[in-house]
């Protein structure tokens, strides 16, 4: 009987601490998300060779932005030294679950293009159609992005639309505060 305790303390101690080690660290991107990365990083600029440079945003900086800046998820694009651009990695909440996105951003950090990269919902995927996601494109901070005024509804797919449409605001946003912080 002892023995049996003894073991399921220590197993649960085991559990918190790997909770711990895994559950609070910094975000790291899988490699099926990387490779959906690279691959709009590709088609988007139409460039097979380039490096993504993790953009690193102190903690107090952080606080100040609407976006998670604190993770890896912010990168500058460059191929052979010069900026091509920048990449941002985020998730938004869907009706039940949350989706994978990125916003990939010209050097002006006007955007470029928005693209779903994973969406875990059986409805609501419209909101991946490049038809509706191109209303994103040109878009820079301090432009109104209001679902339903600025940018078009969906219909079944409306809180994720909504989600999409808040989300890309805030990389906006957040792109300007890192501006007026000479981040860039």
């Amino acid at each position: 009987m002892l023995r049996v305790n003894k073991f399921k303390v220590l197993s649960g101690v085991a559990f918190l601490a790997a909770l711990l080690l895994f559950g609070f660290g910094t975000q790291q991107i899988s490699p099926k998300l990387q490779e959906k990365i690279d691959n709009a990083v590709q088609t988007t600029y139409e460039v097979s060779d380039f490096g993504l440079e993790h953009i690193s945003v102190s903690s107090e900086l952080n606080g100040q932005t609407p976006s998670e800046l604190g993770g890896e998820n912010l990168f500058k694009i460059t191929v052979d030294g010069s900026i091509l651009g920048y990449v941002y990695v985020g998730q938004a909440p869907s009706m039940k679950k949350i989706f994978d996105y990125v916003v990939l951003l010209n050097p002006d950090r006007s955007i470029k293009k928005s693209k779903i990269l994973i969406y875990r919902e059986d409805y609501g995927r419209q909101v991946g159609s490049q038809r509706w996601l191109k209303q994103f494109i040109g878009k820079k901070s301090g432009e109104s992005l209001v679902y339903g005024e600025d940018i078009d509804a969906i219909s079944g797919a409306t809180i994720s639309a909504k989600s999409m449409t808040l989300a890309v605001g805030q990389v906006l946003e957040s792109m300007q505060i890192l501006d007026e912080n000479q981040v860039f």
